[in-house]
């Protein structure tokens, strides 16, 4: 009818686009960009567990693992288990002090280990090392101790226990020159020493010390030096009164631990005595 009115007739074409087919899809895309950001994580990883240290790994392992409401550590306190949670027994023995030594049984009690308190042990020991401090720099009425002989003696408490520091100035030196001959200010300090210290009986370590020479010598005597100087102190010790038994070690040290920076200043001509914890 169309046709004989003189109209064309009207054709509908239907055309199928397919997009995202071969190379010129985007699903591609978001699958490479996975697989980069995971290799991105997995070199972090790979550069955090080379640049951190054991101590810092743990912490980091620490943070991320899931939490539970009871604490596996110490909490500090002083209720019914002294600050330690019930898994005492899986944290202390990988700490070296032991939850068994800490807390001894009865049959542990009868062979005499009482579980003494080492904090309080610690305590009375700094207590009597700072009597002899306070007898050594002449505040505790001791009498032998002269302002000059002072001015060459500086203690100081470490883990290790109490260090009685002598040294050596430029116009008063303890030993002769380039010898083990003792001066006479080193003899009244080891005096004054061997009887502050009489009031306890901690073992004795002896260190000697000295400075560097500006010359490189063939037969460089710093050790045999340092260890004939700590030698004469022990035996000024011992005639000042101290019983040879508390004598625990006697070493020279030469030039290699420097009291200050400058390696010929005379004030690390020096001999050092430490009084050691029980």
């Amino acid at each position: 009818m169309s046709a004989q009115n003189g109209l064309a007739p009207i054709i509908i074409k239907k055309k199928k686009v397919v997009s995202g087919g071969g190379h010129h899809g985007g699903a591609w895309k978001v699958a490479y960009a996975d697989f980069v950001t995971a290799m991105m994580a997995f070199f972090m990883l790979m550069w955090l567990l080379s640049a951190t240290t054991e101590k810092q790994r743990r912490g980091l392992a620490d943070y991320f693992s899931p939490t539970v409401p009871i604490s596996r550590i110490s909490g500090g306190g002083n209720g019914v288990f002294n600050g330690d949670s019930m898994f005492s027994e899986d944290i202390m023995p990988q700490n070296g002090i032991g939850a068994s030594e800490a807390n001894p049984i009865d049959a542990q009690q009868a062979r005499g280990e009482t579980g003494l308190d080492q904090s309080a042990q610690e305590m009375a020991e700094n207590e009597e090392f700072k009597t002899i401090e306070e007898a050594l720099q002449g505040r505790g009425g001791e009498s032998m101790v002269s302002v000059e002989m002072a001015r060459h003696i500086v203690t100081r408490v470490t883990d290790e226990g109490l260090i009685i520091e002598m040294f050596a100035t430029e116009n008063a030196p303890l030993f002769e020159e380039g010898k083990e001959t003792p001066t006479a200010l080193l003899r009244d300090l080891m005096r004054m020493v061997a009887r502050v210290t009489g009031v306890v009986s901690n073992d004795v370590a002896i260190s000697g010390h000295i400075r560097s020479h500006p010359v490189v010598l063939a037969n460089n005597p710093v050790w045999e030096l340092s260890s004939s100087r700590a030698d004469t102190t022990r035996r000024l010790l011992e005639s000042g009164g101290m019983k040879p038994a508390r004598i625990h070690r006697v070493t020279g040290h030469a030039d290699r631990k420097l009291s200050v920076p400058n390696p010929m200043s005379e004030r690390n001509n020096r001999i050092e005595i430490v009084l050691l914890r029980q």
